[in-house]
This record gives structure tokens, sequence and C-alpha cells, in this order.
């Protein structure tokens, strides 16, 4: 009989990806969330459903659910999938890993990694180009620059939640207001030109923190249009970028799965740092597709201690973010019918979906019930359209 693996965070895109993954080789798949309607819920592979309180606002009811659930049920692997499940899973894992294997770093690292100012100046420290940089804890210490437009972000959270593009001093002031006053640093950054493309860095990464995977995504379309998750992108080769995000995960002594954001700057055509995801990352599906399976590494991580490397993948794969993100950006993109590839391009042997996929088609019905249901309610429109 093959080992349970408990995924919590099922309503996310790459959770329903690692689910089908994992279920496709035969493990017995366990979905955690806080919402009866969660995506992965209703795939084939998911054998048995785990609803919990809501980790952010009940943090400490979550805390016992997890103690108990996971004390009593022993599944034989767990992979939290989202910020606040992994923090608490490593915080935790002294105490839960004498009931299940959790292939997550350790809860300093974790902290470490999540931190955008700590990990700027490491980065800027080994040589990892960076975009010009200015950590600022209170508006009293803004050195005003001069080349606006810039990006003002938390040292805390991911993607561009929490972000600011500011176009004057004023603005700037406000930007750094809003952040400082809620116990955060400000990161004051210059504005990569948009044209610059994103990519993504994805590794996995044994106990010693040798590289055991690795993948690299370029970005196609993203929404917003101006900067936020991506909505297409491709597998590509870039060996050079690759070592750069190994060298950041390895420097920082990472273990399991991550993925490291640079975007191209046109201006001296290098690649700048923007953060890590020390967790797995909304466009997993390409990764899969393209022949890295992350989650099953995961699991084989945390059941072997340690996975064969994987040096190679298929490049040139496709994944796309339709449902609704996609149409999102297609909506809002004022040169809509002029994208290339074209919005319209529908299918292709090279095309993968992160949520459509008709040998699982339910959780499509599910993700679309989601999206008109939750339209008018801000909190649930955070995870539904992301």
């Amino acid at each position: 009989m093959k080992e349970t693996v408990f995924i919590t965070d099922g309503q996310w895109r790459k959770t329903l990806a690692a689910v089908r993954a994992l279920g496709r080789e035969g493990f017995i798949v366990w979905v955690g969330d806080k919402w009866k309607l969660s995506t992965s819920f209703f795939s084939k592979y998911c054998k048995r459903k785990v609803i919990y309180p809501d980790p952010v606002k009940y943090h400490e009811k979550f805390r016992q659910f997890m103690l108990d659930f996971i004390s009593s049920e022993r599944p034989d692997v767990t992979i939290p999938a989202d910020d606040e499940t992994v923090k608490f899973f490593s915080k935790n894992k002294d105490i839960l890993q004498e009931y299940t294997k959790i292939p997550v770093a350790n809860y300093e690292t974790i902290e470490l990694a999540n931190n955008k100012a700590e990990i700027i100046q490491i980065a800027k420290k080994i040589g990892i180009p960076i975009p010009k940089t200015s950590i600022v804890n209170d508006v009293e210490s803004i050195d005003i620059p001069s080349n606006f437009p810039l990006i003002v972000k938390p040292n805390l959270g991911s993607g561009s939640r929490g972000m600011f593009v500011v176009n004057d001093e004023e603005q700037l002031f406000n930007a750094v207001q809003e952040i400082t006053k809620k116990g955060m640093i400000a990161l004051v950054q210059e504005k990569i030109p948009m044209e610059g493309a994103g990519y993504g860095v994805s590794a996995l990464l044994n106990w010693k923190s040798e590289v055991r995977a690795i993948f690299v995504h370029k970005r196609l379309r993203e929404y917003p249009v101006r900067g936020g998750p991506s909505t297409l992108r491709i597998s590509v080769k870039y060996p050079e970028l690759a070592k750069l995000g190994v060298k950041l995960l390895k420097y920082i002594g990472f273990q399991g799965a991550a993925m490291v954001e640079f975007k191209m700057d046109p201006r001296d055509n290098s690649p700048k740092l923007m953060e890590i995801n020390p967790r797995l990352w909304g466009s997993l599906q390409l990764a899969i597709a393209s022949g890295v399976n992350f989650p099953l590494y995961l699991v084989k991580l945390a059941l072997d201690g340690d996975v064969e490397e994987v040096t190679d993948y298929k490049e040139g794969i496709i994944a796309r973010w339709l449902l609704p993100g996609d149409i999102l950006h297609f909506l809002s993109n004022p040169e809509r019918f002029s994208l290339k590839p074209s919005f319209f391009k529908f299918f292709g042997k090279n095309l993968t979906y992160d949520i459509i996929d008709f040998r699982d088609p339910i959780p499509i019905f599910i993700r679309i019930f989601n999206m008109i249901k939750f339209m008018f309610n801000s909190e649930m429109r955070k995870i539904v359209f992301r």
C-alpha cells in the first residue's frame, strides 16, 4: 500500500498541481484547507478532506487542531503549501516529526528567506545583482531619490502584496508610513523597466543543502499587467541564472523546495533579484509538465532522506493560468488583441493548464463556481483570483 501524503492549502493552484502529481504516482492524498469548497477537495485524487481553522485568524485553534490531527492520524508525509502553514510546520517540526515527516527547512531559515530586507543584503554581499535599494525603518530616515517612479514594499510578505509604485515624494512618504506603522521595514527600490522579463529559478535542496532538482521558467504574461502572479509562462534553460538562484539558496542553508524570482533589467541586460518564495509556488504545474516533479521529490526527500539528482527537463512547455488569471490579463491589457502568444490559442502539444485538466474535471467547475460566488468578497477574492 502506498504512503499517505497530507497537503495543506487546497484552494491554491499549486496545491491542485501537487495533489494530481502525487495521486498519479499512486500516493494516498489527503487535502486540508479552511474552505469547504476548496478546489483540490474535488480532485479525484483527493482521498480525504480535512477542514481546519483559519491559520491567520485563529492561530491558536489552528495550532491545536494540527497537533491533535497529526498525532492521531499520522500521515506518512505532510507538505505545507503556503506561507502560514509552512511557518507553522517549520516552527513545530520538532514536535510533529514524531508522527509525520515534514520536508521543509527549519523555522529560522524560512524566516530568513521570507525577509526581503535581509535577503537583499545577503545577495549584495555574495555578488548577486539587485535593484538599487534603500532599507527604511521610518519616514524620518528616507533619503529622497531623484529617479521616480520607485517600488516601495514591506520586508515581509510574498509577491506584489503590500507593494506600492510611487511617482513623487508625497507618495513615497505615504507608502513608507503605511508599511512602517504596521511594524515592518520598507524597501525603497528602483523600478526595473516593465519590458524586462521575469524569471523564476525553482530548486529542491536536500538536508545538506545540496541541489537535487532545478528548473527555470520565463514569465510571458502577468496579472495585474504591470506586475503580479504570472498567468502564462514557458520553461527555459538559463544556466547562468540557475547558478545565481542556487548560490543564494545554498548560502542561507535552505532545505526543501523554493523558487527564487528575478527580473531582467534591459538597461544593463542583467537579472536582478526580486525575492525568495520558500515554499511551493503558483506556477508549479509548469515544472511538473516539463518533467520536474517537485511534489514527488519532496515526498522522496521526506521518506528516503535524499533524492536522485534531476538534471534535465523539456524546454518550450507553456503553462497557462486561465481561470481567472489570463482572462483578467486579457480584459485589462489595452493591447489584448495583439498578445503573443495569442489569448485565443487554447490548444497546443506544448500547452498545459494550471487548473484545467479534463482527466480530472470537477475542480474546473468548482473553481468557476468559486470565481462567481466570491467575486465581491474581498477576502476570498485574494485566494480565488491568485
